[in-house]
């Protein structure tokens, strides 16, 4: 099958994923866009580990005060760089986690590391592991994955915290 612009326009705008990754996802596909966005989000997840050990000490502060002030969020984002820190996008991804935040209690980012390694604690109450409210067919670690992987920086929760009136 011979790969279209029209057809590289679409899945990259099914994707977010570059023009050329596009291109060589559909070549390798023969033209299935099912299989183009598999090739992709593989890819994705490589290039996402690559960057995972850049340092992020960029972002922003996102605060949330539910409807009726009983509930607040503030949360710590980070990035790269101030460029990508002020990006719509990026903007977008810290405001659904402080949503996320607000709506499902989580009570730690992801496992807490002690002297001894990691303390696993219940999956439910760890941010990263929770499916995400917008669209429960993905976790909060597989949006920010997919934001890596658009953006093109290391992005990391550094922490939260969250208000809630009434509750210690």
């Amino acid at each position: 099958m011979v790969v279209t612009t029209e057809i590289i326009r679409d899945l990259r705008a099914k994707t977010g994923a570059g023009v050329m990754d596009c291109k060589r996802a559909l070549e390798e596909s023969e033209g299935d866009m099912d299989r183009a966005t598999s090739l992709l989000k593989e890819w994705g997840i490589s290039a996402v580990q690559k960057k995972s050990s850049r340092d992020a000490n960029q972002g922003v502060v996102e605060t949330y005060i539910h409807a009726g002030g009983r509930i607040g969020v503030i949360l710590e984002l980070n990035c790269e760089t101030d460029f990508v820190a002020r990006t719509p996008e990026f903007l977008t991804l810290a405001h659904d986690l402080a949503l996320q935040i607000a709506s499902m209690d989580p009570q730690s980012v992801d496992d807490e590391k002690t002297d001894v390694g990691y303390k696993d604690s219940d999956g439910e109450t760890r941010l990263m592991h929770q499916d995400f409210i917008k669209d429960p067919n993905q976790t909060v670690s597989d949006l920010i994955t997919e934001a890596v992987s658009r953006i093109g920086e290391n992005i990391v929760v550094r922490r939260f915290t969250r208000y809630e009136l009434g509750k210690s």
